[in-house]
């Protein structure tokens, strides 16, 4: 959320006060992601230790404070834990908003600094583990399962067959409605092989594991001594493993490196298996599908900031660049 919610400070600093019994010298908003549902904060304590205040408007699910707390018990030390109450639960209300607290990391994220070797090696590790988590029941039942459901894609078809309507009221509205315009057709045809791929996936039975579902460059942070972390649980899932693995050479990690030296340095950690390139083809057509699906919603809403509905915008070109992430779905599906 690039713009500030009408939530004044002085309520937040009461709920940390009162629930996390911290008192709180200063508090500043961050213009940070992309997220219409998610605030965050930089507060200052008293005795000048930094938090990272969380501010999840809607949506929110206790899984993504409970999932990330038990990978941290467990020894991996990539994830951080949020922290918790004076009462214990790892999260406080606040006028029918969920406050979450961690540690302040001062660092960057994935597309701002060029991850290192060391990095993908952090990255592998802490997947691999992830990957073979033996979570309790009470925690596996609450995490949503894989359907491979067309919610993303009927909503992309919506948009062409004139189902949807569009008013065009401003200029971000008219040029995201001539940029779909132009893709049409390529937009339709990812759309068609996504849907074959589900049915493919449906059909079949496969392991699901533990999955973080969006690690994404934006989503990992690096701190400034080069400690390495997977934030923003936000959507865990139980899926395959490639719900997590479609981003490692998909594209989404950020500058600097070959589809192929991120798998290299990535597998060199995680352990070498052997990829269901269906479930691979899928992910990587479906998450572009998602992004084309969030991003029309969120352009074409009035009940978003200006700023934001921009922000939006401006990620959905790059999805057609050449040798971009479409190419590379389009790559994937060519293997089968």
């Amino acid at each position: 959320m690039l713009e500030k919610p009408d939530i004044p400070d002085e309520s937040i600093i009461d709920c940390l006060l009162v629930d996390y019994g911290l008192k709180i010298a200063q508090i500043a908003f961050l213009p940070l992601g992309a997220d219409r549902n998610t605030a965050v904060y930089r507060a200052d304590a008293n005795d000048s230790t930094p938090y990272f205040v969380k501010l999840r408007l809607a949506g929110f699910d206790e899984t993504s404070v409970e999932l990330p707390k038990f990978l941290s018990a467990q020894g991996i030390r990539q994830v951080m834990a949020p922290l918790a109450t004076g009462s214990g639960r790892l999260w406080a209300d606040l006028d029918g908003s969920k406050v979450v607290l961690y540690p302040f990391v001062e660092g960057r994220n994935g597309y701002e600094a060029r991850l290192s070797d060391h990095h993908w090696h952090e990255l592998g590790e802490a997947l691999g583990k992830i990957h073979a988590i033996a979570a309790p029941p009470s925690l596996i039942g609450n995490i949503r399962r894989e359907a491979y459901s067309p919610l993303w894609r009927d909503h992309v078809k919506r948009l062409f067959d004139g189902a949807e309507r569009i008013d065009h009221y401003d200029p971000i509205s008219a040029e995201l409605s001539a940029l779909l315009a132009c893709k049409r057709d390529e937009i339709l045809d990812l759309v068609r092989s996504a849907e074959r791929l589900a049915c493919s996936l449906q059909d079949s039975d496969r392991e699901f594991v533990v999955c973080h579902s969006d690690i994404h460059a934006g989503n990992v942070l690096i701190d400034s001594g080069g400690a390495f972390y997977i934030v923003d649980w936000d959507d865990p899932i139980l899926a395959p493993r490639e719900r997590d693995l479609m981003y490692i050479g998909g594209g989404l990690m950020g500058a600097g490196r070959t589809p192929q030296e991120e798998e290299t340095l990535f597998y060199r950690a995680y352990g070498r298996i052997q990829l269901d390139t269906v479930a691979l083809a899928y992910y990587r057509h479906e998450r572009i599908v998602q992004d084309i699906s969030e991003i029309c919603r969120q352009v074409f809403s009035t009940n978003d900031s200006v700023p934001d509905r921009e922000r939006m915008y401006q990620f959905l070109p790059s999805n057609f660049r050449s040798g971009g992430v479409l190419d590379i779905a389009r790559n994937t599906e060519q293997l089968l």
